[in-house]
């Protein structure tokens, strides 16, 4: 072939065709780099690995057209200049001014190696390199419901449906004396009994359904938004949800082997709810739930619940019971009207109770209306609340056993952090809770209350002054806070409040102790420097310091001035009986003052200090500072407050440890099958409240009490005795609160009626109680104090107190440089069951202006001031009772605090 010789050209001659016959033609053999890769001419004529001519040929056939046929090409055929551009960029050599893949051209190479997921995308380049393709999303979501379909095909498969007889065989807990002998098995199925559906009543159905699940009988068994909800919040760390239809309720309480609170059980239930949705029956799904529901009190199950409330079986109880235990389905703790201050102190006391469970069975009744499950005319009969019964145990937890068992459970379920055993947990059973309790020391306890209330007290024979009387006690070991015994009351199974372990009864003169040990730790404040001082500028006082023991003296404020209540009038403070001591001077030392338990000098020496460093002083030693009454008026300082008798005796042990204290505590060890899952041992912690010298400087005041003053019944044979006697105003109850090196033990005397279903339940006075005139904290609780301690020391090596060391300085009050000569003022009259509070400053939470002249009446002249001293609900620890008007019999006057309810764990 001529090399002048000319192809003619194409009339679609450009891109790829060209490519294609150039390639054809060659031959070297090489592929040609397309005809108008590029738009410059010069472009055509690239060789070697650079590109090839326009004919696809190296040689002599690229100098026959030579540049002009190559641009007559380019211009007659647009279109495949273009798809050349776009080739040659692909296929081109590289990008330059005489290379073919010059301007979008990519630089010569293999080509990319295409990936399975092509993520970040190539050739995109900056936000669309990292934006998925449409065929990308699609696929992705495709993928994730089939896994999910998947993953629920297999956890559908692999679970089963419960069986409601296994739920009620849960395991006992067994509670083990200190000495490691059982003391009582209790829990598991004990207390429920598995009942067919016909014995259900049509109401307690309806009820339930209308309460939580009103289209239960036609849903597949779970609720997706409810679900959602619940994983979504235990996902974010909230709190753990339970299922919210009765299908998925029953699951969860049918499930005993799997009581954790994990997303991974939540699944688990959500496939065993789908499962019996839709092969078990309605009918049996209704009775398993309420089979194994718990309804409070120890009750597994309708028909124990019925038992246990009504004392009536589950087949005969009528539409407005059913409503209330659909109520108490919803959680015991918060609904059952007797309270259950030992879970939370707090919130579920009876008079919150009671008004939960009114409220909600009353809006359960409605909604059966609305859902068509009751007649408006049915509802219009149901107008009262249902009578309930008074909580009871079964038998085993008779006596004290019951309280000491409450004791032990509360104190685990109120320290979950600690224990990490919930509610939950120990109601299915399964533990080894070995208790602080010493059954010699419980034994001893009980017969010597019993030993007091025989001999003294008859109901039957005085019942306007002898019914209702009630005692309650505690004892803890100064060296570890370990509570070794109590005395909750007459039976657990009878009397359901633990005395111990309530709040209500006011202490009286007891508190004085704690005003001393702030007067050592914290000083009285300089009247010079103002309001706020630092302990450096203040005096530390000493025992001997002076102060005034006159009857109806003026309550000065620290800089001077009298001390004024709300309705600008002055404080005029009394001693019991009206009693002035050390006329005509009325000069006292603090010894002396809490010998003869003078109030007047104490609540002086309380408003020196500051009522906060009181208070202060009393959280220190151990008290909780919800049980303790406002701290805003004089009469705190002589016992306003109503701890309970096991935090008052943790707190006296305080001193006898020589100021460190030690929380009460119930329970050593907690072991299951997989080993221990609680000792004590590893949470212990003492703190040092107060320096030995001030600890036990405040231990030798209290032996002087016992000694030579007004807690001289509580001597015990060849030992060293510390203790204080209290009574309170309308002389509503009275304590004795004593301790040994080894041993503290609080005891408690009161009145009120034992009908804990009652609302409003108020402290009786006194007067009369026993024979007595009186009652006094060194009478029937000294003696019972006595008598338990000697039997509970008996063997005990007798250690006597530490000798304190020299602390403080001697303030001298100098009250009255004039005072008036020779005037004692003696005890009142012979007390009546109605008496004039002349003996005590009566005080109320809103002091309003009185007739007669109360103890600390706002328009009396001269005879007590006035006192709003503040309510204490006694909601930690606690809950509450109705607080007693305070009361200071042979020894101390006090202040008047209101409220409702019973116990808690250590209030």
């Amino acid at each position: 072939m001529s090399e002048h010789r000319r192809k003619p050209p194409q009339p679609q001659g450009g891109g790829r065709a060209a490519a294609r016959r150039g390639q054809s033609g060659s031959s070297s053999g090489r592929r040609a780099a397309p005809r108008g890769a590029t738009e410059s001419p010069s472009d055509s004529y690239g060789s070697g690995s650079y590109g090839l001519g326009p004919y696809g040929a190296e040689g002599d056939e690229r100098q026959s057209g030579g540049r002009a046929e190559s641009r007559r090409a380019a211009q007659r055929s647009t279109g495949g200049r273009r798809r050349g551009a776009e080739d040659g960029g692909r296929r081109g050599g590289p990008s330059g001014p005489n290379g073919p893949g010059r301007g979008r051209g990519r630089a010569a190479g293999p080509p990319p190696k295409k990936r399975f997921i092509d993520y970040p995308r190539a050739g995109k380049y900056g936000a669309a390199r990292w934006m998925p393709s449409w065929r990308q999303v699609t696929g992705l979501f495709i993928g994730f419901v089939g896994s999910l379909v998947a993953v629920a095909g297999i956890g559908y498969a692999l679970v089963g449906v419960p069986d409601v007889a296994k739920a009620a065989n849960a395991q006992n807990n067994v509670y083990y004396w200190a000495d490691g002998s059982q003391m009582v098995a209790t829990g598991g199925e004990t207390n429920r009994q598995i009942i067919g559906y016909e014995q259900i009543p049509a109401s307690m159905r309806y009820a339930v359904m209308s309460a939580e699940n009103k289209t239960f009988e036609t849903d597949s068994g779970v609720d997706p938004t409810g679900i959602a909800r619940a994983l979504f919040n235990m996902a974010k760390g909230g709190q753990t949800q339970g299922g919210s239809t009765i299908t998925q309720q029953y699951v969860k309480n049918a499930r005993l082997d799997d009581q954790s609170q994990t997303l991974t059980r939540k699944f688990k239930e959500l496939f065993i709810s789908i499962k019996v949705g839709a092969n078990v029956k309605k009918e049996e799904i209704m009775a398993g739930y309420l089979n194994t529901g718990y309804f409070g009190r120890d009750s597994y199950g309708l028909q124990a619940a019925a038992r246990a409330y009504f004392n009536k079986d589950a087949k005969d109880l009528t539409p407005s019971e059913c409503a209330f235990l659909a109520a108490v389905l919803k959680g015991a703790t918060y609904y059952d009207p007797a309270g259950n201050v030992a879970v939370d102190p707090v919130n579920a006391t009876p008079e919150k109770n009671r008004k939960r469970v009114e409220e909600r069975w009353e809006w359960i009744l409605n909604e059966e209306v609305k859902d068509g499950r009751m007649t408006a005319v049915e509802r219009a009969k149901i107008t009262t609340f249902p009578k309930i019964q008074s909580p009871r145990s079964n038998t085993a937890l008779g006596g004290q056993v019951g309280y000491l068992v409450d004791l032990a459970k509360g104190y685990l379920i109120n320290n979950t952090d600690k224990t990490g055993i919930t509610a939950d947990q120990l109601q299915q059973g399964g533990y080894s809770i070995y208790t602080t309790f010493d059954k010699k020391k419980v034994a001893a306890l009980e017969k010597a209350v019993t030993k007091v209330q025989k001999a003294n007290i008859k109901p039957k024979e005085r019942p306007d002054t002898d019914k209702y009387v009630q005692f309650g006690g505690a004892s803890v070991d100064p060296a570890t806070g370990a509570i070794k015994a109590i005395y909750g009351g007459e039976d657990a199974t009878k009397h359901f409040t633990n005395n111990a372990d309530t709040t209500g009864a006011q202490v009286g003169s007891t508190f004085k102790t704690y005003v001393l040990a702030a007067a050592m730790k914290w000083g009285v404040r300089d009247p010079e420097l103002g309001a706020t001082q630092a302990q450096d500028e203040r005096t530390q006082v000493s025992p001997e310091s002076i102060y005034s023991g006159k009857n109806k003296l003026k309550i000065e404020n620290y800089d001077g001035t009298i001390w004024k209540d709300k309705d600008d009038k002055e404080w005029l403070q009394r001693n019991d009986g009206d009693e002035s001591y050390n006329a005509p001077s009325f000069r006292i030392d603090l010894r002396e003052a809490m010998r003869v338990s003078s109030n007047s000098a104490y609540v002086q020496l309380g408003m020196d200090v500051g009522l906060d460093k009181v208070r202060e002083s009393a959280t220190d030693a151990g008290l909780l500072d919800s049980s303790l009454a406002s701290a805003d008026f004089p009469s705190f300082s002589i016992g306003t407050s109503d701890p309970s008798a096991i935090r008052v005796a943790g707190s006296y042990a305080t001193f006898a440890a020589s100021g460190k204290q030690n929380n009460p505590y119930s329970v050593e060890k907690v072991t299951s099958k997989d080993g221990t899952v609680f000792d004590h041992r590893k949470i212990a912690k003492a703190k040092q409240a107060f320096t030995a010298q001030v600890a036990d400087n405040v231990t030798d005041v209290l032996k002087t009490v016992v000694d030579d003053g007004t807690g001289t019944a509580a001597q015990l044979t060849g030992r060293e005795v510390a203790g204080k006697t209290g009574t309170t105003d309308g002389n509503k109850s009275a304590w004795f609160v004593g301790y040994t090196p080894q041993l503290s033990t609080a005891i408690s005397m009161f009145r009120m009626d034992d009908d804990e279903t009652k609302k409003n339940r108020e402290f009786l006075e006194m007067y009369g109680t026993g024979g007595q005139e009186k009652i006094h904290g060194a009478s029937f609780p000294a003696e019972i104090w006595h008598d338990y301690m000697e039997q509970a020391l008996k063997g005990v090596p007798v250690k006597n107190f530490p000798t304190p060391e020299p602390y403080g300085e001697v303030v001298d009050e100098d009250p009255l440089p004039s005072p008036t000569p020779s005037i004692t003022e003696t005890e009142e009259a012979t007390p009546t069951p109605s008496p004039t509070p002349t003996d005590e400053i009566e005080i109320s939470p809103s002091p309003t202006p009185s007739e007669t002249c109360g103890t600390f009446d706002v328009n009396c002249d001269d005879t007590g001031g006035t006192e709003t001293g503040g309510t204490d609900d006694g909601t930690t620890d606690g809950g509450v009772t109705s607080s007693p008007s305070a009361t200071e019999s042979e020894e101390e006057s006090n202040g008047n605090a209101n409220g409702n309810g019973s116990g808690g764990i250590f209030g």
